[in-house]
């Protein structure tokens, strides 16, 4: 995602409206200066009475960047200033986006995706691919949803109607899985501040972690558990033949393949020499021939070339190979090695060709891997996280809190089973923000109260639960704006906190997000002060928000958190506070359109279909790659926003659109000094 670093300091220069002439430089000229280079001021480090001509705004394109996204989400003039006539909006912003697609156009020069080392969950996948296992390497709680009795199936196009699942804060019992015996999973990585946990530069390798790759590398093929009962390769790769006389003659053949598969592309004779040489010179020296194997398993698996995602040495900007290209594609949708399939594919050059990829990628959302997509992207996309240390007030909230457990595991599980469910049976992504079906165990419709959908279910067990389709027929639930677990790690303890889910929604929702509130602006709150307890939480904050430079923001944002206040911090519905005010949630939405309930508001939201679908893109485009987008992305998002559109917003199409991006199939190394 792209920050924007001088967006609002240039919309205040509209705020006395465009005039009939003078296009771009004219409007700096005549509203502008005055506030960014007259007289020596100048805001936001800017000074516009350096830009002389047109070529020198089109030679800065994050700047542009910034105004065209402050002008198109309608951020500014404040709205206590005089407004722009619509007509005279998209005449300026039409222009601006020219200047910016001028700007970009050619350069075909993409931000670098660092050389970053696997994270955590792709070295698992990795590990149970190259090997074959038929287990886990070792537990991970970052998947939050654990499947139960198969109801994955995307090769049939269809999701189960009723899915049992686990969740991770049911705690001990449910990390209890198939999994090598005495290995030790190191440190989870965490998701970025601007992304995800895959993101390049959150991915160093130090020589601590180094050493620790090594030891994990080692317990692996010591544990009591690799063998042929758990290992798909053994009997291919670690076990001789009967009455195999010479199995020297093995080892060659045997580790090319290997190493093929580990590396991600074929290894050289002398690579090829310096490992088989080592495993014979071990069986010289005695060793037998399966321990040997394991032994120099256990260095690939610790290698660089094994650990790290990169996208080669040569320099400047230039098309990813087929190699690099079944790498990118299997760490996107699969989280881990390409397949022989894809190998072969990369190895004839065939992967190159548009049909060919776009059938691999049909393939390979039809494969039971594809979960792992579904483990890593939505959770961190929605950043579900944190609804695992939402620590609601036990006195105020108490049915939050049943027997040991807390109602997020199963708020949790219901956003990850609706992403799923689009996601198998291609849906459209509008589905995401109002949705006509959801999951819902017992317990959930209870906690829904008025708002469940199915009447006097059972509650279920805590610890493998079952989650049933149902139609949503009531549609201030639906979709993940409004869903339980988003409600409830928006808030604070005792009340709803509008501001942050303002922001919550502008960055997952839109790829907007505000930047950080300034650090001397001190919390609202939880409860009001003495002489503010008539007062509803709207009139609370606005109060608190008189600072000239908190404005802007939550002008932006406050319309989208208080469209939700009519849920509370454990995600119920209520028409009134405590103190018996009425729930005050009426807004509108980018400065033109207006909602008075929740429904209205995602009426609004899907009017503006859209700016989601290049939200989500961009959310996408940034976890397959690895890195923050920049200016030179924004116009492949555009393309393969308009194309989803074209096709009914369906994320397949979307996915595949990703895939046969323009960032996606390009890398780009910096040139050396």
């Amino acid at each position: 995602m792209v920050r924007r670093a001088f967006g609002i300091f240039l919309v205040l220069a509209f705020t006395w409206g465009l005039q009939a002439a003078g296009g771009v430089l004219g409007v700096f000229q005549e509203n502008c200066i005055s506030c960014h280079g007259k007289d020596g001021k100048v805001k936001g480090k800017v000074n516009l009475l350096e830009i002389g001509s047109l070529e020198e705004l089109k030679a800065q394109p994050k700047l542009l960047e910034s105004i065209v996204e402050a002008i198109d989400f309608e951020e500014m003039p404040p709205e206590d200033e005089p407004q722009l006539k619509p007509e005279a909006r998209k005449k300026f912003l039409g222009d601006l986006e020219d200047l910016l697609h001028q700007s970009v156009a050619g350069k075909k020069e993409y931000l670098q995706s660092p050389i970053r080392r696997m994270n955590r969950f792709q070295y698992n996948n990795a590990v149970t691919d190259l090997f074959g296992l038929k287990c886990n390497v070792f537990t991970l709680p970052e998947r939050m949803m654990r499947e139960h009795k198969g109801y994955f199936k995307p090769e049939t196009g269809k999701m189960a109607d009723r899915v049992t699942v686990g969740s991770r804060p049911l705690g001990k019992s449910q990390m209890i899985e198939p999994r090598l015996a005495g290995v030790a999973a190191f440190p989870q990585d965490l998701r970025a501040e601007h992304g995800y946990d895959n993101q390049a530069d959150h991915l160093s390798l130090s020589p601590l972690l180094m050493e620790s790759f090594l030891k994990l590398g080692q317990s692996i093929v010591e544990s009591k558990d690799f063998g042929p009962r758990r290992v798909g390769i053994w009997k291919e790769f670690f076990l001789l033949p009967p009455k195999e006389t010479n199995p020297e003659a093995l080892v060659r053949p045997r580790l090319e393949k290997f190493l093929t598969k580990a590396f991600r592309r074929p290894v050289t004779s002398e690579l090829l020499d310096r490992y088989a040489g080592y495993v014979v010179g071990q069986m010289k020296k005695g060793l037998d021939y399966t321990q040997a194997m394991k032994m120099i398993s256990s260095a690939v698996i610790s290698s660089p070339k094994f650990l790290y995602l990169y996208d080669g040495a040569s320099e400047g900007s230039r098309k990813v190979d087929g190699y690099d290209l079944a790498s990118r594609l299997s760490f996107f949708l699969w989280g881990s090695l390409p397949d022989e399939e894809l190998l072969a594919l990369a190895k004839s050059g065939e992967l190159m060709r548009e049909d060919v990829l776009s059938g691999q990628v049909t393939r390979m959302l039809k494969d039971r891997k594809v979960k792992r997509f579904c483990d890593s992207f939505p959770s961190q996309w929605l950043q579900l996280e944190r609804i695992i240390s939402s620590v609601p007030d036990l006195k105020k909230f108490p049915k939050f809190y049943f027997s040991r457990y807390r109602d997020s595991m199963h708020m949790m599980l219901e956003p990850l089973l609706l992403f799923e469910t689009v996601l198998i049976e291609n849906q459209s992504i509008t589905q995401l923000i109002d949705s006509d079906f959801t999951y819902r165990s017992g317990h959930l419709e209870e906690s829904y109260g008025e708002l469940g959908e199915v009447a006097k279910k059972k509650r279920g067990g805590v610890g493998v639960l079952s989650f049933d389709r149902v139609p949503v027929t009531d549609r201030r639930t639906g979709g993940v704006i409004t869903n339980a677990a988003v409600m409830t790690m928006t808030s604070g303890p005792e009340r709803t906190q509008p501001i942050t889910r303002g922001a919550w929604i502008a960055g997952v929702i839109f790829n907007n997000p505000p930047e950080p509130p300034p650090a001397d602006v001190p919390p609202l709150g939880e409860e009001p002060k003495d002489g503010e307890e008539h007062l509803t939480l709207r009139e609370r904050l606005a109060m608190h928000r008189e600072r000239a430079d908190c404005r802007g923001c939550h002008e932006q944002i406050d319309p989208l958190g208080f469209a939700l206040e009519n849920y509370d911090a454990v995600g119920q519905w209520r028409e009134k506070y405590e103190n018996g005010r009425k729930v005050d949630m009426e807004g509108v939405l980018f400065r033109k359109h207006t909602f008075s309930n929740v429904v209205e508001f995602k009426d609004a939201v899907l009017a503006e279909k859209d700016r989601f679908t290049r939200g989500l893109a961009g959310h996408l485009l940034a976890f397959s790659l690895g890195r923050e987008l920049g200016v030179t992305d924004g116009m492949a998002l555009d393309k393969i926003s308009e194309v989803t559109a074209k096709d009914g917003y369906r994320i397949q199409t979307l996915l595949r659109e990703i895939v046969t991006s323009e960032p996606f199939l390009s890398k780009m190394n910096p040139k050396r000094k």
